[in-house]
């Protein structure tokens, strides 16, 4: 990738998975119309309390995304999108996310498409399992706009990948400036 930055896929092992109630997903709608109208057929939350199980594997990808000097953001974000659901490209306000984002996939296979914000010529695609682990860091986080693809423009290549419920869990590092316990919290995504 261009400019020094950095895109890691990852696969997490499919033991143990992710447990949970997940009660405050279900509660919620499905939405159709995000802050910044980048999400499309979501649902979201902002979770702190886990299981062991699943504190064992989140810390596996903080062990993987994140630097020993790198500050997180307390919540967890948990994206839920419909099989009809997408993201828009955009890149992640830097008012909320900071340097590194780590996102583990989950549910349905997806394709992730980075496109550079400048050189629009210039781009990747990333086909995400369920249980692969992408990191956006440097230029990849910065200089590229990421998306999900709909449904049907989902294809890797001529493979057509199609899509059903995806459920994202996705960590953050601190913005800049932001020290933890600091008010002004960022809104539940970027």
């Amino acid at each position: 990738m261009a400019g020094g930055g950095q895109v890691v896929l990852r696969t997490v092992s499919q033991q143990g998975w992710v447990r949970g109630s997940g009660a405050a997903l279900r509660r919620r709608r499905y939405e159709y119309d995000h802050w910044d109208a980048a999400i499309h057929g979501f649902r979201e939350t902002e979770k702190s309390r886990w299981s062991e199980a699943s504190r064992a594997i989140l810390r596996r990808v903080q062990a993987a995304a994140f630097g020993p000097g790198q500050t997180l953001l307390s919540s967890v974000h948990v994206l839920d999108l419909e099989p009809q659901g997408y993201i828009k490209p955009h890149v992640d306000s830097v008012k909320f996310c900071g340097s590194t984002i780590a996102g583990l996939s989950l549910l349905s296979p997806s394709v992730m498409r980075l496109v550079h914000t400048q050189e629009r010529g210039e781009w990747l695609e990333l086909l995400l399992e369920p249980g692969s682990l992408y990191i956006l860091r440097g230029s990849a986080r910065y200089d590229f706009s990421h998306e999900i693809l709909r449904d049907e423009e989902s294809f890797f290549g001529e493979r057509r990948i199609p899509r059903g419920r995806r459920i994202s869990v996705i960590c953050r590092s601190l913005p800049e400036g932001m020290g933890p316990g600091e008010p002004g919290q960022p809104p539940p995504a970027c």
